[in-house]
């Protein structure tokens, strides 16, 4: 184990998040696989009118970097636009190309800098956002 990428931060965060966790109505529903991994995790998802996230739940099947990255949406996303969602999605995938830097709305974010010298990793940390954004797809084509 790479104590550069699985540091004690990530660790916590990773088995921060709740086993089973569901919500009782989800607006929309969806699970997301990375076939490069292995990694899956699903999201339900409540939205409001505006489009903003009002309930979330991400359960993990994944490794401590795809479940410490779902644990800082779970921590943080509630209260966010979809499209902001879909915008803090490309900004990781930038900074973890090297392309721009990690956004820094979440501190915690920095966090997953550490995964940008192995590729095989960023498929797994972009994996939560790809499940909320798949249930908000689900939840519109149910409206």
């Amino acid at each position: 184990m790479d104590s550069a990428l699985y540091n004690r931060d990530i660790l916590r965060l990773a088995t921060s998040l709740v086993a089973d966790h569901r919500l009782a109505a989800p607006d929309g529903s969806a699970e997301v696989r990375s076939p490069l991994c292995g990694s899956r995790i699903q999201a339900d998802i409540v939205t409001d009118a505006d489009g903003k996230l009002q309930g979330l739940a991400l359960r993990a099947n994944a490794c401590a970097l795809g479940q410490a990255s779902a644990a800082i949406l779970m921590h943080n996303a509630v209260g966010t636009a979809m499209t902001e969602v879909a915008k803090l999605r490309d900004g990781v995938a930038q900074a973890l190309q090297r392309e721009g830097d990690m956004p820094s709305c979440w501190p915690e974010l920095a966090l997953l800098a550490a995964a940008t010298d192995y590729p095989s990793r960023h498929a797994a940390i972009l994996l939560p956002y790809d499940a909320i954004l798949a249930a908000a797809a689900q939840a519109k084509e149910k409206a």
